[in-house]
């Protein structure tokens, strides 16, 4: 499952910054504007399906995009009117059958590490949702940070539907915190489908929109807020993850520690120098 975006090869991984616009994936769709990059699962022909190769590529950009300094928000994005479908049938589910337990738990961990790779990168993850969204498909926009999605669109944990737990990826821990442990319990034992108007209503999705619309409310939201305060927005993102797991009293301090970082960045001495000449702060991300 080595791909060219192994971490392993690749300077990054040392400590060494690169623009994340010459990272070359060769699974899935990357581009860069405007310091957003984009993800697009582009398999259309069987609704943007994950296959080994495209799983781990997926995981080292993610890692790797904690090293680019021309990337401030990501968007992951499905081509032809589909999100994605999950593993890939007869390139991910049939070899699966044929493995031995050390093959299996090596690729239950490297999915894992996907969605681990995906909430560690400081970069808040967008993902824009239409049609079909299953299984892992399902998993990628749950560890996204915000999530728009179409009326038309079907969300499904579909794990029970072969056999398998809904304890994938990390779901029985974060699904719950987004739309509530009945919901959660709901889909991810029955496997049924949650339809855009659904998803809204019960919090999976921030923002519901036109297909035709997507792509670019996604992308406007990013440079929104890419536009703000990048580095603030990263220690947003590591408290909001880091928090579950701490107690009242250790968040506030975790909480006092982040804001007192924050506070020695020379965007916060923007804002208050724009706040005292009344105009509009310009953040720069340091």
């Amino acid at each position: 499952m080595t791909t060219r975006l192994d971490p392993a090869a690749d300077p990054l991984a040392a400590g060494h910054r690169r623009r994340a616009a010459d990272l070359t994936p060769q699974h899935f769709g990357w581009r860069v504007t405007d310091r957003v990059g984009v993800i697009t699962l582009n398999r259309p022909e069987r609704k943007n399906p994950l296959t080994f190769d495209s799983y781990a590529e997926l995981r080292d950009l993610f890692r790797l995009l904690a090293y680019a300094d021309d990337v401030k928000a990501i968007v992951v994005q499905g081509e032809g009117g589909n999100f994605c479908s999950g593993g890939d049938v007869h390139e991910i589910i049939g070899p699966l059958t044929r493995m031995a337990m050390p093959e299996l738990l090596a690729f239950t961990r490297m999915t894992g590490d996907l969605v681990k790779a995906m909430r560690a990168c400081p970069q808040p993850v967008f993902s824009a949702i239409d049609g079909v969204c299953a299984g892992a498909g399902a998993i990628v926009a749950m560890a996204s940070d915000l999530r728009l999605g179409t009326a038309r669109s079907k969300v499904a944990f579909l794990f029970s539907r072969v056999g398998l737990a809904g304890c994938d990826m990390g779901a029985c821990a974060m699904l719950p915190r987004l739309i509530g442990q009945g919901r959660a319990s709901e889909l991810l034992y029955t496997g049924r489908a949650l339809p855009g108007e659904e998803a809204l209503a019960w919090g999976f999705y921030n923002r519901l929109v036109a297909p035709e619309e997507l792509l670019g409310a996604a992308t406007a939201w990013a440079a929104e807020l890419v536009a703000g305060p990048t580095f603030a927005h990263g220690m947003t993102k590591r408290m909001l993850h880091q928090e579950w797991a701490m107690g009242v009293d250790e968040a506030i301090e975790a909480e006092a520690q982040a804001q007192a970082i924050c506070m020695m960045t020379q965007d916060f001495h923007r804002a208050y120098e724009a706040f005292a000449a009344k105009s509009k702060p310009v953040f720069q991300g340091d």
